[in-house]
């Protein structure tokens, strides 16, 4: 059973559930709901939340679970011979689960039946090309180890599910019958029912810290595998991004500094571009617009920000980079010989970045109270002086968020940079030439044709934690500001 019906019919044994603890109470009562404790609709709730909340409790446990006791068990499976040297028991790990998937989708597609996917005598490179058929991405032949720990790696996830199945549904029974149970005049549903949905909103809450761990977790234990195979003093430091897809890393050079540089360079020229337009268009919608023309333009500006990113990439590759290709060019001033550049991206990237800066910054220059405006006035400051001299001071904290959140954006954007900035990995200050960003490399490692416990691809993670150490320390920074000036204007 998949997990949206199991979802579907707990949801729909809670739903009765409901009903009968409402009619269970008032028949306690003998019809009568002013005798009851709480209102009928809370011994309703009562059972809703008790069937429902063990039940999806015990799923999402069992989800998180399930697949460490099968890596765990699978890896046991693993000799020691099927592990080539450079990799890991976990990054074969990956690729046993790949192939397992690779079954599935086999299967579901009809390119291979049931009993061959667990046939473990079955042809290897016949096996290899048939996963490929599925769409499913296999770096090299299957061994014959790696089959047979595809396969019981199937067997293992079809019982678990079949077992959390059965668990889960008799979570949900038992919950619904201990829940009517108790259901009775005297019962104090009311208060079980709030106390219960103020630890469901803690959980909810502590949803997003859960996921940040999560996500960081997942970046270090794969950034650690790279480390093992590739020196870090060579990718920090070093300065040519010339990855090798030959060989096990042996011939690449992995060195970060020139797509830290192309990154910077080009959220740098769409900062320049997104901050004054953004910063001088929030401070006219705010303080000189009347009410018709900030009604018409502010959502109108807004629009910018839905605009899907590809389309800001093709924007760039068609319509900017020819324009700037002309004025720039060898039929212009000689000083840019192709269309994707810098200059492009960056100018596109600022663009897109406005709507984050000027509705962000005017929502923040609205809430500066008007006394503060009043006072100005009154010891005789013109509108400008009042803007520059108050009004922006007291903002300030907010703008600089504002900023950041924009450099944020710009540092994880990728679509505009594939398509409007090349992929060359260079360290240079012309604006006219084509360079390449941390995000857009490590789309290209996690596509390209490396094998999965190569350097070439496991370099993505170490990219990715990179971006993300940096991002943080730029998040602490303008935490840092904020703080600093709002106890300044406070």
């Amino acid at each position: 059973m998949s997990i949206l019906w199991l979802f579907l019919i707990v949801l729909a044994i809670a739903a009765g559930g409901y009903f009968l603890g409402r009619s269970r109470a008032l028949q306690s009562a003998g019809g009568d709901s002013r005798s009851l404790h709480s209102l009928p609709s809370f011994y309703g709730a009562n059972v809703f939340l008790k069937t429902i909340v063990p039940a999806f409790g015990l799923l999402i446990l069992w989800l998180l679970v399930q697949p460490i006791y099968v890596n765990t068990q699978i890896s046991g499976m693993i000799p020691e011979t099927a592990i080539k040297e450079g990799s890991s028991r976990s990054l074969v790990l990956a690729e046993v689960r790949r192939a397992a998937s690779g079954l599935d989708n086999a299967v579901e597609q009809g390119l291979i039946t049931e009993d061959i996917a667990q046939n473990a005598r079955a042809d290897f490179t016949d096996m290899t090309q048939r996963l490929k058929d599925a769409g499913q991405v296999v770096t090299s032949n299957i061994t014959q180890p790696i089959l047979r720990a595809a396969q019981s790696y199937r067997v293992l996830n079809s019982t678990g599910r079949s077992a959390m199945t059965i668990a889960v549904l008799l979570a949900a029974v038992a919950g619904a019958a201990i829940s009517l149970w108790q259901t009775n005049k005297v019962f104090r549903a009311r208060n079980v029912v709030e106390q219960g949905v103020q630890v469901l909103l803690l959980a909810a809450a502590s949803i997003a810290i859960l996921t940040t761990i999560g996500i960081v977790l997942s970046l270090v234990f794969n950034t650690w595998e790279f480390f093992k195979l590739y020196p870090a003093s060579d990718f920090f430091f070093g300065t040519t991004w010339s990855p090798s897809f030959s060989g096990r890393g042996g011939s690449s050079e992995l060195g970060i500094i020139p797509l830290l540089w192309g990154t910077f360079y080009i959220s740098l020229v769409a900062l320049l571009v997104a901050v004054p337009i953004g910063l001088f268009a929030a401070i006219y919608l705010s303080e000189y617009a009347s009410p018709r023309v900030r009604a018409f333009a502010k959502p109108l500006l807004e629009v910018l920000a839905g605009i899907p990113t590809i389309v800001y990439g093709l924007f760039a590759l068609l319509t900017v980079g020819p324009l700037l290709l002309g004025v720039f060019g060898d039929e212009g001033l000689g000083w840019m010989k192709a269309g994707t550049a810098v200059v492009t991206a960056g100018l596109v990237m600022g663009i897109m970045l406005i709507p984050f800066v000027s509705s962000l910054s005017d929502d923040i220059i609205n809430a500066v109270p008007q006394a503060m405006r009043d006072g100005s006035y009154g010891l005789g400051a013109t509108q400008s002086e009042t803007i520059r001299q108050v009004v922006l001071p007291a903002a300030l904290p907010g703008i600089v968020g504002a900023i950041l959140l924009a450099a944020s954006r710009a540092i994880g954007e990728t679509m505009i940079v594939v398509l409007g900035a090349g992929a060359a990995a260079r360290l240079s200050l012309n604006p006219f030439e084509a360079m390449t960003t941390v995000t857009a490399k490590i789309v290209s490692q996690l596509t390209g044709d490396a094998d999965f416990a190569s350097p070439e691809a496991l370099v993505a993670f170490a990219l990715g934690m990179t971006l993300f150490i940096l991002t943080l320390g730029l998040n602490v920074f303008a935490l840092y500001i904020v703080r600093k000036y709002r106890e300044q204007y406070e």
